[in-house]
């Protein structure tokens, strides 16, 4: 045989090497690292934006080992912290001694002050101050006060013709055990359009008033009880517009804890107003993570 021939030969069996060892697959290769790392962090951070809590941040790939100093640091700061105990915004509302439903320090630890980096003019007479981080703080004075207003009115009502909504997730139990524990009615997640207004719809209702955790979120809820003339009472943040809201209830109307507390506190003065005995704990009310 030639040597070009030979060569010829070699040749078309590099060809036939390099198609084998190309793999076809590799359209279809798997999401890189950095890919999947980009997925947790939105998933981490949508988590701790309806948390109403920043998210966690990155931490390096290093090991205790690699310093040394690292536990023992680790180690004296916490015990700094236990020396400390819970650390909570001092400056929350005008009058230090106002007598409150619950001692000031449990609005505080649910973070019922707590409201966000925005504000409206409407919720600017309910804001006590602001914080370094931009954050509102609201007068929990205020919402103490409003919650027993809001209690007094509902109190009024045949229970069965007050309506309670949240789309919420985290407003959606304290909404139902507040619904269950006053004879109220609830409709949580997606407020289904035309409740109020659309007799021909099988779940339509004829409520005397109406309760929301959010005017944003239940905003479908506000509409058709402001078209059917029914008053509406609002749990509201920092950010909220109050046009078409009769009684507001200042508070963090986005955090687990802080709506359980709120919600607790609606149903136990309600009940107190109509002659019952309030027996409900806070824990009843909170939902679970």
């Amino acid at each position: 045989m030639s040597e070009s021939e030979n060569d010829n030969e070699e040749a078309q069996a590099d060809e036939e090497v390099t198609e084998e060892e190309t793999p076809a697959a590799a359209e279809e290769a798997p999401e890189t690292d950095e890919e999947e790392q980009t997925e947790e962090t939105e998933a981490e951070t949508d988590a701790a934006e309806e948390a109403d809590a920043d998210p966690e941040p990155e931490t390096g790939t290093g090991t205790a080992d690699d310093d040394p100093a690292a536990d023992v640091d680790a180690g004296e700061a916490d015990d700094e912290e236990e020396d400390a105990g819970p650390r909570f915004d001092e400056d929350v509302m005008p009058d230090e001694e106002a007598d409150l439903l619950i001692p000031v320090e449990d609005y505080l630890s649910a973070g019922v002050h707590i409201g966000t980096q925005q504000k409206t003019k409407d919720m600017e007479r309910f804001i006590h101050r602001v914080r370094d981080d931009g954050l509102y703080v609201l007068d929990v004075s205020q919402t103490d006060g409003r919650i027993r207003t809001a209690a007094n009115f509902l109190s009024g009502y045949d229970p069965e013709q007050v309506l309670v909504t949240s789309s919420r997730q985290y407003g959606r139990f304290p909404a139902e055990k507040f619904a269950e524990a006053i004879g109220a009615r609830a409709r949580t997640g997606r407020f289904i359009p035309g409740t109020l207004t659309n007799p021909e719809y099988a779940g339509y209702i004829e409520p005397d008033v109406v309760v929301v955790t959010d005017p944003i979120g239940d905003a479908q809820a506000v509409k058709e009880a402001i078209t059917v003339g029914i008053p509406v009472i609002a749990m509201c943040d920092s950010n909220n517009q109050l046009s078409n809201v009769d009684l507001v209830i200042p508070t963090n109307n986005k955090g687990r804890r802080a709506l359980s507390v709120v919600y607790w506190l609606l149903a136990n003065e309600t009940l107190d107003r109509r002659g019952a005995e309030p027996d409900y704990a806070l824990d009843e009310f909170e939902a679970d993570l």
